[in-house]
């Protein structure tokens, strides 16, 4: 009867990271359309524009290969593998000795790299500008996310999540410029990760300058809900990340009530609330930058992530 409950809770938080992904996705078109006082669309919107590319049918060019047709369903599935493994409500739950950070830097990587190879598939001249950009941005992130794994496991002493979590919410540690770097480096990534402004504008489609709409310009029906639903995990992924890690209050164990478990997800979707407020208000205060300033971008990410790091081997050494 534990085990089933155990996987019961589990799949809770599964199936609660699938749907609230949309939702956080429309509440921040909704609140930066009331910054521009507009009306705007829907919170439940994204909803609709799934169900809708869903019912349609899907055109596929002809010398596209068995990776173009695969890419959206691997891309789907692991990046609500990646976005499922993070403690959200709850710590300690069944299968969260699998919630480890480099494993789910590794899940981005690998939904990255078979996008960008399907970008490439078709052989448009737009899908191989996106997947060098996308590759171009990886290049930086990728090793800014490590630098960053590493500040933490210098100060929890593991890479788990839940250990993380824990750690972070004790009073021991405390505030620390380090964190607060790797902090900054985190939520630069997340932008540059997300195609979020000033990195990308998700709602254009300027072809100069999109990255990641360029390498899904030739998909459409199914494929294009399920990337556009994975783009939305994404999303929330790092939403979670940053909460997880950063803002651990709320989190509940795993052995804990009925009542705790309603708790900690009213908690948890608090903070999805303050962060797409957050997201929206720095996306409407500032300009999209060129995209060949996006280096500079991330290399201040990844120049923070290391500074963190490097303090850190020096406290620790004193």
């Amino acid at each position: 009867m534990a085990l089933i409950l155990e996987l019961a809770i589990q799949g809770a938080q599964m199936m609660l990271v699938l749907l609230l992904a949309p939702l956080l996705t429309g509440f921040v078109r909704k609140v930066k359309a009331r910054l521009l006082r507009r009306q705007g669309p829907s919170l439940i919107q994204p909803y609709r524009d799934l169900l809708r590319l869903m019912r349609k049918e899907v055109v596929l060019a002809d010398n596209a290969s068995w990776l173009f047709r695969a890419t959206p369903y691997l891309v789907f599935a692991a990046t609500w593998v990646a976005a499922a493994l993070i403690p959200t409500f709850a710590t300690g739950l069944k299968f969260s000795w699998t919630a480890d950070l480099i494993a789910i830097v590794a899940l981005l990587g690998s939904t990255r790299f078979f996008l960008a190879l399907a970008g490439m598939d078709v052989g448009t001249s737009f899908g191989g500008i996106g997947s060098s950009r996308e590759v171009m941005i990886a290049s930086l992130a990728e090793p800014a996310m490590l630098l960053i794994v590493f500040s933490l496991a210098l100060i929890a002493g593991a890479t788990q999540l839940s250990t993380v979590a824990a750690v972070m919410g004790s009073p021991d540690v405390g505030l620390r410029v380090s964190l607060g770097m790797s902090l900054i480096a985190l939520v630069m990534v997340a932008i540059a990760e997300n195609a979020r402004i000033p990195v990308d504008n998700p709602a254009t489609h300027l072809e100069l300058t999109m990255v990641h709409e360029a390498m899904i310009l030739e998909y459409s029906g199914r494929h294009l809900a399920m990337i556009e639903f994975a783009a939305f995990l994404k999303l929330l992924l790092y939403v979670s990340l940053i909460s997880c890690v950063f803002v651990p209050w709320g989190l509940v164990t795993a052995s804990a009530s009925a009542g705790s478990y309603v708790l900690g997800v009213i908690v948890y979707m608090g903070k999805l609330a303050v962060c797409g407020v957050l997201l929206a208000l720095f996306e409407t205060a500032i300009a999209k930058m060129r995209v060949f300033r996006v280096p500079n971008f991330l290399g201040a990410a990844l120049m923070l992530a290391l500074l963190g790091t490097l303090l850190l081997f020096v406290s620790r050494s004193l």
